[in-house]
Parts: structure tokens; C-alpha cells; sequence
């Protein structure tokens, strides 16, 4: 991985977070008329104070998506066995599940949010899931299960405390599930890539 591709990956990645906030954004203000961002009333401006804030979200997702291949690294170091790490993944991504659900539901978001929304976001995973298979192998599958969902319930976790409004809290998850799915469909094309890309041919010696 080059720093080119690296940086291309991550302005990209800022650039999904601000088209998919400004568009979910708008979609939500088109809804509901009193939602805003910092307080601006004009469609125009909050368009632009959304793609603002997807900007963030995006870089924000960055350093969640760095942290997991750090956190990856180090313990499969760790474990020594592969299926050791995924099987914790697994079992944290499970737990995850239940404690999004018993936290919307201990801060009585409504009747239905506090399941629908973990639903979602599992069913959200498993399709990237399934992609990434297919693109991959395999193996592939519990890593991005556990970074669809566990990642982004942690990278969601400012809206998720104490927060009781659902309009904000899908306003700030679904930009960085979508960044996620972004990053980790994305990165296998920029490795292979640079995999396949030819060696420059040596010069013949005069």
C-alpha cells in the first residue's frame, strides 16, 4: 500500500461521508422541518453544514478504520491463531448487538427504535459481510461483521449516550456505516492493484 492510495482512500472516504450526510441529511430535514444542523434554518445552508459534518464523520471513520487494522495486527500476533481472534470478534459482535438494543431501550428511545435499529445495522453487516466475501474469501466474513457493527457502534457512541432523539442518532450512524462499507469493500481493490500492477522493466546495460 502506497501513500498515494492511502490518501486517496482516505479523501475518498471523507467525500462518501459528505454526499451521503448532506443527501440522508436533507431527506430527514424534508421530514421533519425542525431538523437542523447548528441551528440554521435555510435548506441551503444546512445542506452545506451537513456535508461539513460528513466531511468529520468521514475522517472520524478513518481513524476507527485504522485503529481496527492496528487492533487486527496486534492481536493476531497475540492469539497466533486466526480463529482464536475471530471467534472473540464474533462473540463481541454478538454482545454489541445486545447492549446497542439494552441501551436505546434503558434510555426508552419508543417502543420499536431500541430493535430496529441494532436489526438494521445486523442486517446492514451482514450484507457488506457477504460482499466481502465474495470480493475475498471466507475468512473474510467475521472481521467485517465486526467492524460493520462493533465499529460503528463505538465510532456512534456520542450520539448513542444519553441521546433519546432517533432523528440524531441515524444521522450520525448511517454516514459512518456507509463510510465503513467503503473502506473495507475498497481496500482489497487498491491491494490488488498494486499487486498486479507491472514492475517497471530494467534498463539493458550498455
Amino acid at each position: 500500500m502506497t501513500l498515494r492510495k492511502w490518501f486517496f482512500l482516505f479523501w475518498s472516504c471523507m467525500a462518501v461521508g459528505a454526499v451521503v450526510t448532506a443527501v440522508f441529511g436533507s431527506i430527514m430535514r424534508g421530514l421533519d422541518s425542525e431538523f437542523g444542523v447548528m441551528g440554521l434554518n435555510a435548506a441551503s445552508m444546512n445542506a452545506l453544514m451537513m456535508a461539513l459534518v460528513g466531511l468529520m464523520m468521514g475522517a472520524f471513520s478513518q481513524m476507527g478504520f485504522f485503529a481496527y487494522l492496528t487492533l487486527n495486527y496486534i492481536a493476531l500476533s497475540v492469539f497466533r491463531k486466526s480463529y482464536l481472534w475471530n471467534a472473540l470478534q464474533g462473540y463481541t459482535t454478538l454482545f454489541a448487538f445486545g447492549g446497542l438494543g439494552y441501551l436505546l431501550f434503558g434510555q426508552r428511545t419508543n417502543d420499536w427504535f431500541f430493535w430496529v435499529l441494532p436489526l438494521g445495522l445486523a442486517l446492514g453487516s451482514l450484507a457488506v459481510a457477504y460482499v466481502k466475501v465474495k470480493q475475498t474469501n471466507r475468512s473474510a466474513f467475521i472481521p467485517t461483521l465486526f467492524l460493520m457493527f462493533f465499529i460503528t457502534f463505538i465510532e456512534a457512541w456520542p450520539a448513542l449516550q444519553g441521546e433519546t432523539n432517533m432523528t440524531a442518532i441515524i444521522f450520525m450512524m448511517i454516514p459512518l456505516f456507509a463510510c465503513n462499507a467503503y473502506q473495507i469493500l475498497m481496500l482489497p481493490r487498491l491491494l490488488q492493484k498494486e499487486a498486479t500492477s507491472p514492475a517497471p522493466s530494467a534498463k539493458p546495460v550498455a
